[in-house]
């Protein structure tokens, strides 16, 4: 075993993580740091410039209201929210970040993003919230500002925080390792900002095999922000909210443009378009059934329907969209073929841009979807706080917006005295999306530097305390060298357990127990105490994980953070005595959605020390 390392740094805010949220923070953060002498500090796990679910790049800016300009109002988007979550979000949030969320666009364009325009300088919509862009290089553009902002000394990349630190009740610190180096990071703060992400790999997936690690949200979140929150003691909510996106098959291509701006019909094998043909379905889930847009979990059970009744494949009819969208120049040859040819070079961009492996797989696999129909089938869950799931920490909200039982002192700030969260971390307030969570992140440090202005004293980090995480961090590679001999292969030995072993037993539980892809998202009271039950051993196996290297050391850790995630999740869809979501989750013992006993959240804490969790019930409360 080598010997670590160890590396303290001080400062007043952490920022941990650096996808856009982490961005929005280090820009704004910064801005007021510098009129009260306050340091600033960032710590991820990967590189700024393609860290996070922008990392890949993105075609459309999905959260743009056109405030300025009258296109709409903050109140419009937070009854659309509330709409599309079931009733249930915490609309305080939703609107604080809807009425700031375009001056973030507009530094995005003054950073040097292409937004698409019209001949008379109008940003191009793919839907009402919705502006085109061409962004490959969107992640990278605003990754430099954030730098710039910040200054490189002031950014650790390559580090991975596992692990708060707490004065009392409040938050003092984190600490880390190096996933390059043998370096053990204590990270000393006066208020920590989390920006973690949300969690991909605690549900079975549907691409095994050669696709293995494919996803449609980025395989290296893995429920850090959760993990460190409720470890912090953090109230969270929205755990019984998970997200399921129905994607072009086996490569999560995105099909968003293709409903708004294409035009496209979804239909099944029998050419029968199951959004019409199941209308009558959405009378048992109002008052939700009936509004406009449709709910994206209502749409996801509509075709889940046909699926279960053997209707599939489902389709996305991108070979007749494109020619439908052209038809208008179907007179003049010359225009008709010319307007093809950008139409489809806009449908290539749209996956060049953000989903590379769905062109690879197509062109792999012979299929033109300009002229021949593409499968899309419903992924498995995902946790995410920013785009239409809800699960995070329960923030305050901002002190002219939120009822008195959303606010204690300071915007985005959790239930841990100087513990904020933005994106993907910060609960019940979903369809915030990239330039929502950049928002956040802003409205999340400002409020954060007020905090620390306020509260200026740098907390007490226990090092005695801090020795014993080190030991525990580091205790997978031990376990790996004391037995790794005992068996002529080191992949199969009685006395530990490797990490993609693990993950494939969590997988299994979740998927099989927890309404997983082979469930048909569906489970029950008896299916949910099972799947408590074999967690529970499963944290207890967790302590026998082993790395033979810094990358399955992270990999360990990785999938401790996934469990405690994935037990939030259970523990809270039990609760739930309803199906509030059809098409994320069904429960076969409730249903029906309870709009009387069960329009509410259903939030829950840990308690590190005992290890008990808590639910807690908080009122859903309208603001306009």
């Amino acid at each position: 075993m080598p010997n670590f390392e160890t590396i303290e740094v001080t400062t007043d805010l952490l920022i941990v993580g650096g996808g856009m949220s982490a961005c929005g923070a280090a820009v704004e953060a910064t801005h007021w740091a510098k009129q009260h002498g306050i340091k600033v500090t960032l710590v991820d796990k990967a590189a700024m410039d393609r860290s996070g679910a922008v990392g890949m790049g993105l075609s459309a800016i999905n959260q743009y209201l056109g405030l300025a300009s009258g296109e709409n109002t903050c109140e419009d988007y937070v009854e659309y929210v509330r709409n599309d979550m079931m009733g249930i979000s915490r609309e305080d949030v939703v609107y604080d970040i809807a009425r700031h969320v375009d001056s973030t666009v507009h530094l995005f364009e003054k950073w040097g993003l292409p937004i698409w325009k019209d001949e008379n300088g109008k940003y191009i919509r793919s839907g009402r919230w919705q502006v085109m862009i061409s962004g490959e290089s969107y992640k990278v553009i605003v990754a430099e500002a954030a730098k710039n902002a910040l200054g490189m000394d002031n950014i650790y990349e390559r580090i991975f925080i596992i692990e708060p630190l707490l004065d009392g009740d409040r938050i003092a610190g984190a600490v880390g390792f190096s996933v390059r180096e043998e370096k053990f990071y204590v990270f000393k703060a006066k208020a920590i900002l989390t920006c973690m992400g949300g969690c991909v790999g605690v549900f079975k997936p549907k691409s095994t095999g050669e696709g293995l690690g494919r996803s449609w949200y980025p395989p290296f979140s893995s429920g850090s922000s959760a993990y460190f929150t409720i470890k912090a003691g953090a109230e969270m909510t929205a755990q019984d909210v998970r997200f399921i996106p129905v994607r072009f098959k086996d490569a999560y291509g995105p099909v968003g443009a293709w409903f708004l701006l294409f035009k496209s019909r979804a239909t099944n094998a029998f050419d029968e378009e199951y959004m019409v043909t199941r209308r009558d379905e959405l009378q048992n889930w109002l008052p939700y059934g009936t509004v406009k847009p449709m709910p994206a979990n209502l749409r996801n059970y509509l075709g889940m329907l046909d699926i279960f009744e053997g209707k599939g494949p489902l389709y996305m009819r991108t070979e007749e969209a494109i020619a439908n969208l052209a038809a208008q120049y179907k007179d003049d040859p010359k225009a008709f073929k010319k307007k093809m040819k950008q139409l489809e070079a806009e449908a290539w961009e749209d996956f060049l841009d953000m989903t590379i492996a769905q062109a690879l797989l197509w062109a792999a696999t012979n299929v033109e979807p300009e002229k021949k129909k593409s499968e899309i089938a419903p992924a498995e869950p995902y946790f995410i706080g920013s785009h239409s799931g809800a699960s995070g920490a329960w923030v305050s909200g901002a002190e002219d917006l939120a009822p008195p039982e959303y606010f204690w002192g300071y915007a985005n700030m959790t239930t841990v005295k100087g513990l904020f969260a933005a994106g993907d971390a910060s609960g019940a307030s979903p369809h915030k999306f990239s330039s929502g969570s950049h928002a956040e992140g802003r409205i999340a440090a400002k409020s954060a530097i007020k905090f620390i202005v306020e509260n200026n004293e740098q907390p007490n980090v226990d090092m005695a305390y801090v020795e014993e995480l080190k030991e525990l961090t580091y205790r997978p590679l031990k376990i790996y060298e004391e037995f790794k001999d005992v068996t002529t292969n080191p992949d199969v030995n009685p006395n530990y357990i490797l990490p993609k072993m693990y993950m494939f037993r969590l997988q299994k539980i979740m998927d099989e127990y927890v309404g997983g892809v082979s469930a048909n998202f569906t489970t029950n009271e008896s299916l949910l105490e099972r799947a408590l039950e074999q967690l529970d051993w499963l944290l207890e196996d967790s302590e026998k994980l082993a790395a033979y290297d810094l990358h399955e050391l992270m990999r360990c850790w990785e999938n401790i953070h996934r469990t405690y995630q994935a037990i939030a999740h259970t523990r809270c869809v039990q609760y739930r005595k309803e199906t509030r979501y059809p098409g994320y989750i069904m429960r076969s013992d409730y249903p029906k959605m309870d709009e009387e006993n069960w329009k509410k959240f259903i939030n829950l804490k840990y308690d590190a020390k005992t290890g008990e969790w808590t639910i807690i019930e908080r009122p859903v409360i309208n603001i306009c």
